[in-house]
């Protein structure tokens, strides 16, 4: 079998620098300059504007004190298509992949996304083997693993398991979960990779959050169990740094409950802490390790759609607040790659009715 998985690239804009593009000082509701309308609506093909609504439920302040240094948005190339509920991205020798999600009027897309930001240009790889929303990627030795997710909206989960780059670029199997899971938190650390919390459910009156805590071992191809997490919720923020997972945020079975819990999980004792609070709770956020802190912004709430992009210092245990995003969105990823933060996707309204293509980064410098 001959993989194609960089099929053909998409002409966005090539060759830009990161600092060569357009600053968004301020949240705007507007359109990215050059590219004409970036969302759809789940239900209905074509491109349209941003939604009216939008405006209503986009919400910027935090209550976290404010950084001395803001820092700025920068737009950067549109994804090829509108898209929302990858739910998380990955970052892989030094490209964002986006696997899975809302795309052209379906909840079960394969679609397999990927950006270089060296060239501010998107790819398109070989397609995930089963399509889904709120797939679990993380990247383990230059291997991209999608865990579980829903096949229906936001609920069905499976329980099949893939990774990119075992056998070339292109998708293998893999054991998969013990149980069928969507939305959870995915993390590699310390050889494995680490699927903490999530939901289960086939609709959305049975649809739960958990506290389950797997690990999976690529040497064994098998699973374990480890300490669950204290309080269960999906839709959450994991980062790991200086020998810890961070779980920040998410939902308890649904957005009208949203958690700021943090929590942090050390191996060596097999146990969870508490750590400081984020500041806005919220669920669908993007979470990155960028500087030394943990950055999260976005995610949604009832009738929110958060801009709200804080920051965790390890070392101090304090929150501070940065420039929020210029377009507020939920369902995303956040990975950082050189010196930014890039948050490609998502939805600009509550719940997954819109889909967008808006590409923006994050830095300090």
């Amino acid at each position: 079998m001959t993989p194609r998985s960089i099929s053909r690239r998409f002409a966005v804009g090539g060759g830009l620098a990161l600092f060569a593009s357009p600053v968004i000082s301020s949240p705007v509701l507007a359109q990215h300059a050059g590219h004409g309308p970036v969302y759809e609506r789940l239900n209905q093909p074509g491109r349209i504007d941003v939604p009216a609504i939008a405006a209503e439920q986009r919400v910027f302040d935090s209550i976290a004190p404010k950084a001395p240094q803001q820092g700025r948005w920068i737009e950067r190339a549109p994804l090829p298509l509108p898209r929302t509920e990858m739910a998380w991205a990955a970052e892989r020798n030094g490209k964002l992949h986006l696997v899975g999600g809302y795309a052209e009027q379906r909840v079960d897309k394969p679609y397999h996304h990927i950006y270089d930001a060296a060239s501010n240009s998107w790819l398109q790889a070989q397609d995930l083997p089963l399509g889904a929303n709120h797939v679990g990627v993380a990247v383990l030795d230059g291997r991209l693993y999608a865990l579980g997710g829903f096949v229906d909206q936001n609920r069905r989960p499976h329980a099949e398991c893939f990774v990119y780059g075992a056998e070339g670029e292109r998708w293998s199997k893999i054991a998969p979960l013990p149980t069928p899971m969507g939305a959870m938190g995915c993390i590699a650390y310390e050889g494995r990779i680490h699927a903490v919390g999530g939901a289960d459910g086939d609709t959305a009156e049975a649809r739960l959050s958990r506290s389950q805590h797997i690990v999976y071992d690529p040497k064994t191809d098998k699973w374990s169990n480890a300490a669950p997490l204290p309080t269960a919720r999906d839709h959450i923020g994991i980062v790991a740094n200086a020998g810890l997972i961070h779980v920040i945020g998410g939902r308890v079975n649904s957005f009208y409950t949203n958690s700021h819990l943090h929590h942090t999980y050390d191996a060596k004792e097999d146990a969870w802490r508490m750590r400081n609070p984020l500041p806005t709770a919220r669920s669908g956020h993007g979470a990155t390790l960028y500087r030394g802190q943990i950055f999260c912004m976005g995610g949604e709430g009832s009738n929110r759609v958060f801009g709200q992009n804080e920051a965790y210092n390890p070392t101090t245990d304090r929150w501070l607040a940065y420039a929020p995003m210029a377009t507020p969105r939920h369902g995303m990823g956040a990975v950082t790659i050189g010196d930014a933060i890039y948050v490609a996707g998502g939805g600009p309204v509550m719940g997954g009715g819109v889909k967008s293509a808006v590409h923006e980064a994050f830095t300090l410098a």
